[in-house]
This record gives C-alpha cells, structure tokens and sequence, in this order.
C-alpha cells in the first residue's frame, strides 16, 4: 500500500487508531479523535459576528475520564514523522497533559513534558495507558495514596456538562495539591469561565474520595448563594444547607454561607463558634479577593477559627496591594484562566468600548462669585474636576446628556439589550435612572421597570434583580447601580456596560468588566460594548489589566491598619448606604452642590478598539490595518496570489480579522468613501496604495468585457444576476451555492437546475472561478 497516497483521516483509520488500540487504550473510554477544546473566537464585523478557528486536537488520550494523559497529532504520509510535534507541544501546554505525539503513520514521535526528553517509536511501540501513568507518578513523586484521590471521577450524569479543558484543569491542579499535602489553594479564573462549577467538582472528588465529609462555601452575597444552590450545586441538593437566622445545623453536610451570617462585630458572639473549630474539613471561599483578603478583617476570623480545614479561594481578581494579599494567605495560584485566554479561545464575549468625552469632565468648572445651588447652597468658590463630579458636586445637565447618549445607542442598536450604569453612589444612580426614564417615556409607559434603580437602600429595585439576569425578562431592561451589581451576579445577556464612575481600583475595574464577558449567542449575545464617560478604558493599556498578580510584601513594623469592613451582603460597599440624598434637611454644609442650569456638551465621541492582546491601540486605525495587512502580505503581489487562490475570499478576510486587521472598523472609519468599497479594494488602497474601484465599478468594467458570450442563454442570465447583485449588495463567495436560493435567481429554477446550464457542478464552478478572476483583474 502506498501511504503517501492516503488522505490524514486514512491514515488515522488504518495505521495510528489501530497502533493505539494495540497499545491497550480502550477507544471507546480512554481515546477522544478530532476532540474540540476551544470554540473559536468570537469575530466582530459591524454588527454581526463570525467564529475564529477552533483548536483541535487529533486525538486525545486519558488514563480515567478525568485524567487527560497524552495527545496525539497525525499527519498524512507526505510529511515527516515529527511534522506535528510543535503543534502537539502547543496543545500539550494548554491542556496540560504530560505525553504528545506526532506521527505520519510510520511511527511516532513522542516529547515528554515532564522531563523535557524526545523519543522515536515504532508503531507497535506506543506506549500502554499504565505505563505512561506510573512514569507521570514518578516524575511527580506520587505515591499509591495519592493516585487514590488523583483519580476520582468528577460528577457527570447523562446530558450533564462537562468541564471544559481549562475547568478541568483547575480541577485536577487542586486536587493534585491537597493531594500533596497542599491545605490553602488558590484559584483564578476569569468572570464568566465557571468557577462555582469548578468548586462543585472539586467538592464533589474530595468529598466522594472521603478527604472532605463536611464543607462549608463561604460567599458574601445572597443572590450568590442562592443561585450557587439552584444551579450548581444541584446535585448536593439532599445533603446541603443555606445558614440563615445565625442558626447552624450540625446534621448537613455541604453548608452555604455569607461571612456576615457568620459573624458578629463582637468576636466572643461569633455565629461559626457554635461548631467546633475541626468542624469542617473543607471550605471555599468565593470572590477570596475581597474582605476576606485583609489580615484583619471580621471575615478573616471565620478561616482562621476553622484553620485546620482544607481552605480554597476563588477569585476572578487577585488583590495585591501593600496592606492586602490573597498570595500571601493562599499561596501562588495553581492554576490561572483570564480574560484575555477566555475570549481567544472563544468562551467569553469580545467588547469594544466607545468613550465619550464631555467638555465639563476635561475643562473643569468653576462657580462664579456667590453662586448658590438649587438647594440655595452656596457654593464653595474653586475648580471642580471630574473626580469631584457626582461626588460632592452635581452638574444635573450632565446626566441628562450622558442619558441620552445612552439612549441614542439603544435606539441605533437594540433598545431591549440589558444595560447596566454604574454610577459613583446611590444618589448619582437614583438621578441617572429618572434621567433615563425621562429619555425612554415611550417604553417606560408600556412598563415602569424598563428602567430601574438596583442599589442596596432600594427594595423594589433589588427585588426585579432576578427578573434583569433573566434571559426570559424584558423587564427589567437598563438598571442603574453604584457597586452592587459588580461581582457576582450571572446575566449572561448584558450587552452593554456604561461607566459613569471614577474607578480606582483595577480589581473593581475588572469585576465590572465581567459583568458583560458572558456568551449567550441563543439570545444574541455574541459582544458587548462598553461605553465609557470617566476614561476608566485606560486601564485596559495597564499592563495589570490581564497580567499575573505580582505579590507586594507586608511591612515588618507590625503597624498595619485595623481593617474592619463592615458588609451586610445586600447593600452597596462602603458608606454610600447612609449618604445624604440633597432630600433631607438643609446642612450648613452639603455633602454635594446640586448645579442645575451649567450647559454640558460632547467634545469628542470615538469607538476604540483592543488589539489581540487586549491593548488599546493608539495609532490611526488605517495605520494599524495597514501594519496588520503588511504582516501578512508584505506585498501586493503577494497578497493577489492569495486573494486568488482556491480559497474562499471570505476565509481569506477572516484570516486577516484574527490577525488584527479590522476591516469593518476601519470602513466605518473611512466613512462615505468606503461605504460602496469591495474589501479587495478597501485592503489594497489602505495595505498598497492602490486606486480603488467601487463594487459599481468593477461591475461595469465585467459587462463591457463581454467574457460571458460563451454561455447559454440563462446562464448568461445567471452570471448577469450574480454581477448585479455584487454591486448592489456585495457578495463575500460567489461559490455558496445558496445565493441560487435568492431572487432573482429563483426564477431561473433550483440550484441543481442552474448548474445544468453551466455544463454540471464542475463547469458552473468554473465559471464563478472565471467571473471572479475578471471581477478582480
């Protein structure tokens, strides 16, 4: 049999499958093929979206369904043996399995990660599923105790989801630590990428393999809690408790819990001390970055009370500044998925962000002598700048205008996609949400909650939160909050975040992020938009923003602060709750000034983009395409080449897409002039300095040349068809067959019929490869 003659699937099929299977794997339990573990890229083009390639992986191999041991990269006959070894190492890093593969169906070349050695082997060399699991015991010193907990299954029940490659790897990290003797462990994962599940596998292993029979989750929201219970924590669901009235239950099993539930502001009554302080044998610390971080805090009473626990935190945002450190408690992470893998690899939504400047927020204002507020204050005579905005001045035109900015957005896109405000205090957000009423009476008369007010003083509000993380709820529609809505809560619809709040703190910055990175393409969420007023975006040129926590180290004076953070899990953080609305009594000194007739007005509004490593970019987006373009095709020559290959025209626009080149971006940029462009064009004015032509153009020239005499009657027609339609409305591949299931086609009979009049499939083929090749001559 000549290999060199077979495809890479025959070569699999009868040579590397059957190489395996003598091995003794088992290929219905222990061997995937062609086993998919990202979804590809969210593409944003305008306003619709395409996927990048999905990593995929020839074969993968595990020891037990939860043990993903080894992969195995094929390729056909015509290549080298080692020809997808650097692709296997590559897969191998991202899913962590020790043991990769190339082969061509001769042999294999096999690279261990452990050790770092590279080995050829014959076909009937490939190594058996027992061998290659005591070589990764003895390279990770595992004993026989240890392999016990290493290989409990996880939770699956049939219809049940899987981990994904990264949440399985989280998973078998932690166990693989506490296995070790590890008793703090840290998570981070990306908002959005699952950690609750993640925790509920880990859980479960530990608690069937009888390392943990009492657990106790540690949150500091309700709603957390309660979704937590609903959702993925189910299957514990005859053996676990949610602690309420301060009251504890030694008959459960899996406890839940807020901290301040927990606690009480005197030690000495502290709920937890009803259970003995070897009570637990495992707790998790949900969102660990926040009080639970400080030294010092009420909260940190509860983990060192039960210290002889296993403790795991989890945390989007590790917190690492001079006073507090989730490292210096937990340990390094073992294990980190961010925001920047998670949208790559195609399972959080992608964003652009619009930033709006307002001339006030960038000249400042200044009250002229004796001027006195709404209120009848006087006003204090200095500059007001923007971190004083909304905080201890007020400048009630402005909200009216970044309202309506929001609304003109809406009304231009989708004015039911969930939105939510972030303001700087509950005051600001009681104002912004009767500002949005005001811009939306058509809707807010057909429903009062199509705007709301969600903060922790607001009962109504907080009692539709469930209703506005509802995929199935209209109502509520745009929520305007302070701090509430910046951890925790799961809407998976939201589609645009509007920042009108000075954010300090990247942890926060980060969190709020994260509240519109969920996909939910069945409900049209594939993006979101962030429209910003504050300038916080810059924050996403902070090399912080998706970097690894950099541990700061604590002073050894011992003079730290008291850090005693005051949390009831339902009201907003910090003080904002006992804020002086400007309704009360009349002070002799406000809290704020309340200016209501200082004109406003937008200096600049510009859509701004993240280059593929989430960094902002800040040259002239013609400049970057055409930077992006040049990296591809160095020159134009090159580029026509591939412009007229076989390959689709649209893969070929696709490819420059996941390259950075944002070609609907820059359309929308260029304006007019590029409104009636082909792509070709667009790239090579933009890439090459080429004169364009228009669609129109193009289409003109075709006609004139009279190439088409050669056809029948109606595949003439056909051809004429097709070019007309390509000016009018642009046609990405002329060879999708199911633009002959358009007018004006459709007269012309069925696909199978039009082809006929070409001669076959072949020749129509042919013939569209013919139109394209004058098209673009």
């Amino acid at each position: 049999m000549n290999k060199k003659q077979l495809s890479e699937r025959d070569i699999c099929t009868k040579f590397i499958t059957p190489a395996i299977q003598n091995a003794g794997w088992d290929i219905k339990n222990q061997m995937r093929e062609e086993y998919t573990f990202t979804d590809g890229r969210v593409i944003v083009r305008g306003n619709l979206t395409t996927r990048g390639k999905s990593k995929r992986a020839d074969y993968l191999l595990s020891y037990k369904a939860n043990l993903p041991i080894a992969i195995v990269e094929a390729k056909d006959n015509k290549h080298t043996i080692g020809a997808g070894l650097q692709q296997a190492i590559n897969y191998g890093d991202i899913l962590q399995v020790p043991f990769v593969y190339s082969s061509n169906g001769d042999g294999f070349i096999e690279h261990d990660r452990l050790t770092g050695a590279e080995r050829e082997l014959g076909l009937d060399e490939f190594p058996s599923p027992e061998e290659l699991w005591q070589r990764y015991k003895g390279e990770n010193d595992i004993t026989d105790e240890q392999a016990q907990l290493l290989t409990e299954p996880y939770h699956f029940t049939s219809g049940a989801k899987r981990p994904r490659y990264y949440q399985l790897n989280a998973i078998n990290r932690t166990i693989e630590a506490i296995a070790k003797g590890q008793r703090r462990v840290l998570l981070v994962m990306a908002t959005g990428t699952g950690k609750t599940f993640t925790a509920f596998q880990i859980m479960w292993r530990l608690k069937k393999s009888g390392v943990a029979k009492k657990i106790l989750f540690l949150a500091d929201r309700n709603i957390l809690v309660d979704q937590t219970i609903d959702n993925d924590f189910k299957p514990f669901q005859n053996v676990i408790t949610k602690v309420q009235n301060r009251k504890l239950d030694s008959s459960y099993e899996v406890y839940m819990a807020l901290y301040q539930q927990l606690t009480s502001g005197n030690s000495e009554e502290d709920v937890f001390k009803q259970f003995s302080p070897d009570f637990f044998d495992l707790i998790i610390v949900d969102e660990c970055h926040r009080g639970s971080a400080k030294e010092e805090s009420n909260w940190r009473r509860v983990l060192n009370y039960f210290d002889s626990a296993i403790q795991i935190g989890l945390t989007a945002t590790p917190k690492e500044t001079k006073d507090t450190s989730n490292i210096a408690y937990f340990g390094d992470p073992v294990y980190t998925y961010s925001l920047k893998q998670g949208i790559d690899d195609g399972f959080l939504a992608p964003y652009k962000v619009i930033r709006i400047s307002i001339d006030r927020d960038l000249e400042g204002y200044r009250p002229t002598k004796g001027e006195y507020d709404k209120y009848g204050y006087l006003i204090e005579d200095r500059e007001y700048n923007l971190t004083d905005f909304d905080k201890t001045l007020v400048l009630e035109k402005r909200t009216e205008l970044v309202a309506k900015k929001v609304t003109e957005f809406l009304k231009k896109t989708d004015r039911f996609a969930k939105t939510i405000v972030f303001c700087t205090d509950i005051d600001h957000a009681e104002r912004m949400r009767q500002a949005l009423v005001n811009e939306n009476k058509d809707l807010v008369a057909q429903d009062s909650r199509y705007v709301m007010q969600i903060t922790g003083d607001n009962k109504e509000g907080k009692a539709q939160l469930d209703n506005f993380i509802d995929v199935e709820s209209l109502y509520p529609t745009i929520v305007t909050t302070s701090k509430l809505l910046t951890t925790g809560v799961d809407c998976k619809t939201c589609k645009l975040i509007v920042l009108d709040a000075n954010i300090g703190s990247m942890t926060e910055f980060k969190q709020i992020i994260g509240r519109g990175t969920r996909l939910n393409p069945d409900y049209g969420k594939e993006y979101f938009t962030i429209m910003d007023f504050r300038n916080n975006s810059r924050k996403f040129a902070d090399p912080d923003f998706d970097g690894d926590p950099v541990q700061v180290l604590e002073s050894n004076d011992g003079n730290l602060p008291n850090f005693n953070e005051i949390n009831t899990g339902d009201t907003d953080r910090g003080a904002e709750s006992n804020e002086n609305s400007g309704n009360g009594e009349i002070d002799e000194q406000p809290r704020k000034y309340y200016v209501k007739n200082a004109d406003v007005c937008v200096l600049n509004e510009r859509v701004q983009y993240y280059d593929q490593d989430g960094k902002l970019i800040t040259e002239s987006l013609k400049d970057y395409s055409r930077k992006n373009i040049l990296k591809e095709y160095d020159n134009l020559d090159a580029f026509l080449i591939k412009w007229n290959s076989e390959l689709k025209k649209e893969a070929i626009i696709n490819e420059l897409v996941e390259h950075g080149v944002l070609l609907d971006a820059l359309r929308e940029e260029v304006g007019e002039a590029a409104k009636d462009l082909d792509d070709f064009d667009l790239i090579c004015h933009i890439a090459y300095d080429q004169k364009p032509l228009t669609r129109s153009e193009r289409a003109k020239k075709v006609k004139q040349s009279h190439y088409f005499e050669q056809y029948s009657d109606v595949a003439k027609k056909v051809i004429e068809a097709l070019i007309d339609k390509y000016a009018n409305d642009g046609i990405k591949d002329f060879d999708d067959v199911k633009i002959l299931k358009l007018e004006p086609f459709t007269e012309f009979g069925n696909p199978m019929k039009i082809a006929k009049e070409f001669g076959g499939k072949v020749k129509y083929f042919e013939a569209i490869k013919e139109l394209e090749k004058h098209l673009y001559a």
